[in-house]
């Protein structure tokens, strides 16, 4: 028994599989919210008509999800989080380690971690004193 047939699996072909397996344990499968009893031959055929409608549901959600991406890509934007390093605290970080500041000290300065200062400026990990 389960909530709702979308928890159960991905594909059409997962939930046939498991439907199946409980089948063959003689196990009947039964859905909650979608009001799915596989004991009987109606049931099973229901079963299969709304699995079939989940994947192409979910499969919707992943081609539109894809367009927007692909127009916000045209309009010059990019997913993800924001850089914490940009191009001025890159120099900036390179300029004051040139000047002999500890490299703590320069993460401090830029607000970064230790992490993100040896990840864009290798070389710093060698300065620590």
């Amino acid at each position: 028994m389960v909530w709702k047939l979308d928890r159960l699996g991905r594909t059409v072909k997962q939930l046939v599989d498991l439907v199946e397996e409980l089948e063959s344990r003689q196990i009947n499968f039964t859905s909650l919210k979608d009001n799915i009893d596989t004991s009987s031959s109606a049931g099973r055929f229901f079963f299969h008509v709304m699995a079939s409608l989940a994947q192409m549901e979910r499969e919707l959600f992943v081609e539109r999800t894809k367009a927007g991406l692909e127009a916000a890509r045209k309009l010059g934007r990019v997913g993800g989080r924001r850089r914490v390093m940009t191009d001025s605290k890159i120099k900036s970080a390179k300029k004051l380690l040139r000047a002999g500041m500890l490299p703590r000290d320069v993460a401090h300065d830029l607000e970064i971690s230790m992490a993100t200062l040896y990840r864009w400026i290798p070389e710093a990990a060698s300065l620590t004193r």
